[in-house]
């Protein structure tokens, strides 16, 4: 009776324990499980250490996994230079764009259930984008300009892929930076008060740069996609990625405005002075850099989210098990498998190419630093970087707080030393994935 009992329960407890232990999800795990020397991932500690020392850096903090163990997840430096405190692992940084491949995996849900078709038009959904103008000449002196008429309508697809002929103030060419200042046309960071359907609109009344699918440029696509979800979904961006992304993940630290309890983790914000000597933000800057912990409707799905390393990690381990994370399904595989093939064409991102949301990296790329072709990445604006390495499960994060910043080799840096600290290649059937 006693064996009965046994044999009964037993299929109970290991259903208990796997509920508890689920092996999609990410742990901490000894690097050398997943074939990774814990000793040469120890020259991660010197490097950034030494920017810390140097003054290159405040601060630094960095999140590596393998088939889904984590085996570096580390802050080094300060958070505040001026009061000495330690940045913390757990710290909230303000991701910029890398909202973008968020945004991106939103409206492929979308796409899933049938919403909306990738080469729909946008003005199917945004009527404001139904007849649109490209920009033929521009005068520099008074921002004056002429146009001429678009060859095609601005398709979703072109808008993932940022072939749509839209531009970014600020960041962007010189006519895009002075027509969308002209007219008021935000950036999506730091203007909590702004209207997303009203500042869409008015973007779609100014001439693109070039026709559309014609040329990459990067651009305020991803933000009009943020519009797009608001209008097919009816919720606001902000609620529909807390429902469909954030929420099923655990991504708990990730927010357009950061609620009072959390205000404390986000991380100071760092530039440089004229002989490149890292200082704080000046008020002064034309950006409020507290503007994360301050109540705002304006949910910018281009550049507005603030996040954590493990949050960030979580997000792109969904995107490496083919959608899926922790038991919870975002997107079927094959919808992965789609975002991350070449979209662009013969068009080109400097080597790489492009796919729905992300960078690919190219033979050209995988000739110049050791990642492997078919890398999926990009970065944020104040100084943070990401890449997923499906071919050798690998998640890489490296975060700062610094714009503009002179060491950006650190990131190149970073990879090369993620890489060699391998010590089993994923491909060889030798690395212990249990």
């Amino acid at each position: 009776m006693r064996l009965l009992i046994l044999f009964l329960f037993l299929p109970l407890s290991y259903a208990l324990q796997a509920q508890k232990i689920n092996p999609s999800a990410l742990q901490e795990a000894r690097p050398e499980t997943v074939g990774i020397s814990s000793e040469r991932l120890q020259r991660i500690d010197r490097v950034m250490q030494m920017y810390v020392d140097s003054g290159r850096q405040a601060g630094v903090a960095v999140l590596v996994a393998r088939n889904g163990k984590i085996v570096q997840h580390k802050a080094y430096g300060y958070d505040n230079l001026a009061q000495k405190t330690p940045l913390k692992r757990d710290a909230i940084f303000r991701i910029a764009s890398q909202t973008k491949a968020i945004t991106s995996m939103g409206v492929l849900i979308l796409f899933e259930e049938g919403k909306l078709l990738l080469d729909d038009p946008i003005s199917k959904y945004i009527p404001s984008f139904k007849t649109m103008t490209v920009l033929d000449k521009f005068n520099e002196k008074d921002t004056s300009f002429t146009t001429i008429p678009a060859k095609r309508d601005i398709t979703i697809r072109q808008l993932l892929t940022h072939t749509s002929g839209i531009g970014y103030p600020t960041i962007g060419t010189k006519e895009a930076n002075a027509i969308y200042a002209k007219y008021r046309i935000p950036s999506g960071i730091g203007t909590p008060n702004e209207n997303l359907a009203d500042a869409i609109d008015r973007l779609a009344k100014l001439p693109l740069l070039s026709q559309p699918g014609e040329r990459w440029t990067y651009s305020l696509s991803i933000d009009v996609l943020g519009r797009l979800i608001e209008v097919v979904s009816g919720q606001t961006l902000d609620q529909f990625l807390r429902a469909r992304i954030f929420e099923p993940l655990g991504m708990n630290d990730t927010f357009f405005y950061l609620p009072a309890p959390k205000h404390s983790r986000l991380t100071t914000l760092y530039t440089e002075d004229a002989n490149k000597k890292t200082i704080a933000y000046p008020a002064q800057a034309g950006m409020d850099q507290n503007y994360p912990n301050k109540p705002g409707k304006f949910y910018a799905g281009g550049a507005g989210l603030s996040s954590t390393l493990l949050d960030y990690a979580i997000f792109l381990q969904m995107v490496m098990n083919g959608g899926e994370y922790n038991g919870k399904r975002i997107l079927s595989p094959t919808t992965i498998r789609l975002a991350l093939m070449n979209q662009i064409g013969d068009l080109n991102v400097g080597t790489n190419k492009f796919g729905l949301g992300f960078s690919l990296g190219t033979a050209k790329s995988a000739a110049r630093l050791p990642v492997s072709e078919g890398v999926f990445e990009w970065g944020g604006y104040f100084g943070t970087s990401y890449w997923g390495d499906p071919k050798e499960g690998i998640v890489a994060l490296i975060y700062t707080q610094k714009v503009p910043n002179s060491y950006g080799d650190l990131g190149d840096k970073f990879r090369v030393l993620v890489y060699q600290a391998i010590t089993e290649l994923k491909n060889s059937g030798h690395v212990n994935e249990d």
